[in-house]
Parts: C-alpha cells; sequence; structure tokens
C-alpha cells in the first residue's frame, strides 16, 4: 500500500491521524506501530469514527478513535512522533482559511520536535489515468505555503501516485 510506505511509521512510533476517509488504509498505517507504539484516530463525526473503527478490527490493529474537531484537538502537547491529515474526504479543502491554520497549529502542538506531518489527498492524475479517471472531487488548496506559516520546515510533496498527493512537513527540533 502506498500510503504505508510513504508514512514511514516504524514500531514504537506514536502516531495520530486526522480524518479517516479510508478506514483500511487508516488501519495498514497504524498498524506499523506495534504494542510498544501508539495510534489515535481524531475524526470530526459519527460516520468517520465507523469506518476507523471497522478498519481497525478488520485488521487486528488497537486504535483509540476519538470525535473531535481538527481545530481543537484533545490530546496533550508534544505527544506524537508522526501525524497524518487523511484531506482525501476534503477534510482541509472545504474548510475555510482560518479554520485551515487552526487545524495545522493543532497538529504542530501535538507533535513533538522533530516530528513529522504527512496530508494525505486527492490529486489530478497525468497521461492517460487522468483521461481515464475521475479528477478530484471538491475544493483543493495549495498545502506548502499553509504548512510554511504554520512553522513545518522541509516541507515537500514526496510523491503523486494513484490519484494521492503525499505532502511532508517537520516541525523543528
Amino acid at each position: 500500500m502506498l500510503a504505508l510506505s510513504m508514512a514511514g511509521i516504524k514500531i514504537g512510533d506514536r502516531m495520530v491521524q486526522i480524518g479517516c476517509a479510508n478506514g483500511d488504509r487508516m488501519a495498514a498505517i497504524a498498524s506499523k506501530v506495534g504494542l510498544s507504539g501508539r495510534a489515535v484516530a481524531l475524526v470530526p463525526d459519527e460516520a468517520a469514527a465507523a469506518r476507523a473503527e471497522k478498519g481497525a478490527a478488520k485488521a487486528g490493529v488497537l486504535v483509540d478513535v476519538h470525535i473531535a474537531p481538527p481545530t481543537r484537538l484533545s490530546i496533550d502537547a508534544n505527544a506524537f512522533d508522526i501525524a497524518i491529515i487523511d484531506d482525501t474526504d476534503h477534510l482541509l479543502s472545504q474548510a475555510t482559511a482560518a479554520d485551515r491554520a487552526a487545524t495545522i497549529q493543532e497538529v504542530f502542538r501535538v507533535l513533538r520536535p522533530g516530528g513529522r506531518l504527512l496530508v494525505v489527498r486527492t490529486a489530478a492524475r497525468a497521461g492517460l489515468g487522468g483521461l481515464l479517471a475521475r479528477g478530484p472531487k471538491g475544493p483543493t488548496f495549495d498545502a506548502v505555503p499553509d504548512l510554511q506559516t504554520g512553522g513545518f520546515k522541509t516541507v515537500r510533496v514526496l510523491a503523486e501516485r494513484e490519484g494521492l498527493q503525499f505532502l511532508e512537513g517537520v516541525k523543528p527540533r
């Protein structure tokens, strides 16, 4: 699974995912933290919680699922090694600029120094795949400036494949 390799999660990592458009993808990523790590899914509503719980149960992994707005995460500062924002359901894309900024600041707060943020979002396919596939649904936004404004360093696009774009930002030490 491409998202799993892009996340770069290893055993013992503390991982938080904000949003859950795809429970199976979330569970596959969470499975890598092992018994010595921690996986948390923070989702905006009951439907996303059900997807996360179903994916975790199907994969046999332990994931703490909490319903909370992405602008006010109910977790301690510096608690996680990696944060993943699943924007494939346009959690950020459809948000106001102020809510996007608040979400990015909350993610920055909960990451430890040196922690990484990975944003997974839909991307238009190029070439023949773009002609045959449907384009991204809903609005898109340029996340790179938003992450840089939010304090993240080394912000870059890691890859665009299979209709997904993976962006990474690192919280300075």
